[in-house]
């Protein structure tokens, strides 16, 4: 019998029930894998309280880990039990000591890379890969703004976008995130709560504004987000942490902004096969290179809903991990 966190109604996190079940063989195409780290993300969040849809009820939730291959179906030639391998992206499911999936999804974990690492890294760096080659590629010189900048996603981003050239600006919640922000290469820490970041981002800009901001906030932060970004640059909204997304309407962004943004989907991106190899290659080699994954909480498999409620009330720092 296989422990699985189980999403049985639209809710709170009350709503995360454990059950056991049992794990039938995998088919053909598929992979069991035996989870040694599993990933939690504010998308499992969104899921959980409806603003994303699920296929069915109960659904367990997740869409990122680590783990050993236990078994393969008949049709898989590249992987064999014992591989170490990690996933992000759909199908759900992750919230699970094992699960079968389909092999393609799998990707082997360098040696050198522990799984608790490429676990935390999987989806955000999937998600960092699109935001700063494909839906703005960042080039040296370049300003860009982070909102969130010491959640798990805003320190790949900032790391990453520094090795791109960029100069990066990020907005926290407090000092001691700040102080983490900068230690992973952040230029300038926003203190959102007690300052105004679009006034100090055109402050730090000398009245220009950013090419690039990365927003996972929504709500106002998105709506004053128009405001720190310099004519023909690009808000990037990945994200709505706050609950909402604002209604913008298309005079907002021109033609006195001149603006595009962009509501990308990193599921999109890892769907597709070529964007996601070329992705996961790319955030290994700069695992390789030194990137670092800062994992801020890691639970039980059992205490998932911990997990969420303290991401959702943003009392955690990096990446969190499930342990099976």
């Amino acid at each position: 019998m296989t422990l699985k966190i189980a999403m049985t109604a639209v809710g709170g996190v009350e709503v995360l029930k454990p059950v056991r079940a049992d794990l039938p063989p995998p088919s053909a195409d598929e992979v069991r894998l035996h989870h040694t780290a599993i990933g939690v993300n504010f998308v499992d969040i969104y899921q959980r309280m409806g603003l994303y849809p699920v296929p069915a009820m109960p659904a367990v939730l997740g869409v990122e880990g680590a783990g050993v291959v236990e078994a393969v179906g008949a049709n898989v030639k590249m992987l064999r039990p014992g591989d170490r391998v990690a996933y992000a992206g759909l199908p759900l499911g992750s919230y699970a000591e094992a699960r079968n999936l389909p092999a393609n999804r799998l990707v082997r974990i360098p040696d050198g890379v522990d799984d608790h690492i490429a676990a935390a890294a999987m989806l955000r760096g999937v998600t960092a890969h699109m935001l700063l080659y494909r839906v703005y590629p960042v080039r040296p010189g370049m300003v860009v703004l982070v909102h969130a900048a010491a959640g798990g996603l805003g320190l790949i981003l900032t790391q990453w976008a520094k090795r791109l050239g960029a100069t990066v600006i990020g907005t926290v919640g407090s000092h001691e995130k700040a102080d983490l922000a900068m230690s992973h290469g952040l230029d300038h820490a926003l203190l959102y709560r007690e300052t105004d970041f679009v006034a100090q981002v055109r402050r730090l800009t000398d009245g220009g504004g950013v090419d690039v901001a990365y927003d996972g906030v929504g709500g106002e932060t998105l709506t004053r987000t128009l405001d720190a970004v310099k004519p023909f640059g690009m808000i990037a909204s990945v994200g709505q942490a706050s609950g909402t997304l604002p209604a913008i309407a298309l005079g907002e962004l021109g033609p006195r902004r001149s603006l595009s943004i962009a509501r990308p989907s990193s599921f999109a991106y890892a769907n597709d096969t070529v964007s996601y190899a070329l992705a996961t290659a790319s955030l290994f080699e700069e695992l390789g290179r030194g990137l670092k994954i800062n994992v801020g909480l890691e639970l039980p498999l059992v205490d998932a809903a911990q997990a969420q409620a303290q991401l959702e009330i943003g009392a955690t720092v990096g990446s969190i991990l499930l342990r099976p």
